[in-house]
């Protein structure tokens, strides 16, 4: 247990002192914020490019992984979506965020820092393929049903609410830089010196940093009243999406798709284990839903400290997936 703990215990460890840090005024809500602003558009960016710039095509682009990510990550999604439409009762808004809550993990803040302890250098390509899937394909439709819910009065135009989508998505450095790496990947290219040292400095800022924040945006956060809504998010979250996550890399070779082997599938399971993103609560804010959000982030960020130990616990004595 105790090289479980070596793992999980220096990423919660950076997150309780930046709780500490603004529980106790050394920085303010608002220094997190823009200490966020620097991790999503600056350091993250960074870190995307350089590792996918800096490795050959093939090893950077991982179909199968893309696959099994995309399509246990949907089955809950879709889950999601029923569960809070027709048991819950909810309009297409809400339960569009309940479903990005269950299924949007915290690859960058979390994630990488968990893969970069365990996978060392492959952890930047599975923050990559991560952000492929959430950016690309899951952020984009959440972000298109939660804008038609919210218009469903007023009767919509669907091509107006994807041109809406795909503008956000343009301006998102963290696309930009997954492009640009493709691009360099794919052209051969090799970076000047200078170019990818300064690149990486940025880089190796987003790993503490990011844990920092997400303890420093949990001060103040409460759960009161909506413990059932909450507990929902963090089961679905924490325990039915790396359950999906095992079941499609399971099933990947008995359809006749290439298998994730060793890291690969493990850092898949993994990372459907993280909690959600860390701006989870400030994108559900677009239409007024940063309550429940708020609160869901901070049960499931604690709980996860649990639930990941118990996940990679059982990794260690399967097999032989972490080593």
């Amino acid at each position: 247990m105790l090289d479980i703990l070596s793992i999980t215990g220096p990423i919660y460890l950076c997150i309780a002192a930046g709780y500490a840090s603004v529980r106790w005024n050394l920085f303010s809500k608002g220094d997190m914020r823009v200490f966020g602003k620097f991790v999503i558009d600056i350091a993250l960016p960074a870190l995307l490019f350089s590792a996918l710039a800096s490795r050959p095509l093939a090893e950077v682009f991982q179909p199968a992984y893309l696959l099994a990510y995309t399509a246990g990550s949907l089955t809950v999604l879709l889950g999601a979506l029923l569960w809070s439409r027709l048991a819950k009762g909810k309009g297409l808004t809400e339960s569009a965020y309940v479903a990005m809550g269950m299924t949007c993990a915290n690859s960058g803040y979390v994630g990488y820092p968990v893969m970069l302890l365990i996978f060392g250098p492959l952890a930047g390509v599975i923050l990559a393929l991560n952000f492929m899937v959430e950016n690309l394909i899951k952020l984009p439709l959440l972000f298109t049903l939660a804008d038609a819910g919210a218009l469903e009065g007023e009767r919509p135009s669907l091509p107006k609410v994807l041109w809406s989508t795909a503008q956000r998505l343009a301006r998102n450095p963290m696309i930009v830089a997954i492009a640009l790496g493709f691009g360099v990947s794919m052209l051969g290219w090799e970076l000047p010196s200078v170019i990818s040292r300064t690149v990486t400095l940025f880089a190796s800022a987003s790993g503490g940093l990011a844990l920092f924040i997400i303890g420093g945006n949990l001060v103040g956060l409460q759960i009161k009243g909506l413990r059932g809504q909450v507990a929902g998010i963090a089961l679905g979250k924490l325990v039915l999406h790396p359950l999906a996550l095992w079941g499609a890399v399971s099933l990947l070779p008995m359809l006749g798709l290439p298998a994730l082997q060793g890291d690969l599938r493990a850092a898949a399971i993994l990372s459907a284990a993280m909690p959600m993103l860390g701006i989870y609560s400030l994108l559900a804010g677009r239409h007024g839903y940063e309550g429940f959000s708020a609160a869901a982030l901070l049960a499931t960020t604690a709980a996860s400290f649990f639930s990941l130990s118990a996940i990679l616990w059982l990794m260690r004595h399967s097999a032989g997936w972490l080593g």
